[in-house]
């Protein structure tokens, strides 16, 4: 994903940036608030991490500019813990609220539900024969019901909910088998086979499961 970091804290943006690009994202990098609506415009983030303590302008300020004209997640970090400035942080349209001190792994998962969730929009994607319908955890191709393994169903839904678009194997690992997975591969190799089997006309040439060699797979229309 591209996330968007804005925060005036040069040591804490260094640290942050370090553990997003470990987890194979783009780091964009804001200072300030103004600086920050600026980068949205221009280079359209998958989800915005937000320090409310800026420089400029208040993170609150900048969360009700954003939600004027964009849908972009937002996670807003603070340090301050009081229970009314997290709901109207909320209240304006934040997905979810950080209070700092806080652990690299907790943001990391609360970036990945932020951008879950707004990938939730295609609720039923239709791709050649099959319908796949997110609400309901099912499948069909050519009217018959497909039946999948939850863990078949986990890899599929990470991949439907941002179709085209590369989603990384350590991505895939740690969401579908959870944080302490990212290098075992083979798990991917084996179940993206059997979703082949039961989902492509011709597994050995896919149309829509589609492996991007070393990086990760993507879900094609």
């Amino acid at each position: 994903m591209k996330v968007l970091l804005v925060d005036d804290d040069a040591t804490l943006r260094r640290a942050l940036g370090i553990g997003l690009r470990a987890e194979d994202h783009e780091v964009l990098i804001a200072a300030d608030g103004r600086s920050a609506l600026q980068a949205v415009r221009e280079d359209r983030p998958d989800v915005v991490v937000l320090d409310l303590g800026l420089p400029d302008v208040t993170g609150v300020e900048v969360l009700r500019q954003l939600r004027a004209w964009s849908t972009v997640p937002v996670v807003v970090l603070s340090a301050r813990a009081e229970s009314t400035e997290k709901v109207q942080a909320l209240d304006l349209g934040a997905d979810d609220y950080v209070t700092k001190p806080f652990g690299m792994e907790e943001l990391l998962a609360r970036i990945r539900a932020a951008a879950r969730r707004a990938g939730s929009d295609i609720p039923v994607l239709e791709a050649g024969d099959l319908v796949i319908d997110l609400p309901a955890r099912r499948v069909t191709r050519r009217g018959d019901v497909v039946r999948l393994t939850p863990t078949e169903w986990g890899l599929l839904e990470m991949l439907v909910r941002t179709p085209g678009r590369l989603v990384s194997q350590r991505d895939l690992l740690h969401e579908v088998w959870g944080p302490a997975y990212g290098r075992e591969t083979n798990y991917l190799r084996v179940y993206v086979g059997g979703l082949r089997k039961k989902l492509e006309d011709d597994p050995a040439q896919p149309r829509h499961l589609i492996t991007e060699a070393g990086m990760g797979y993507r879900f094609e229309i």
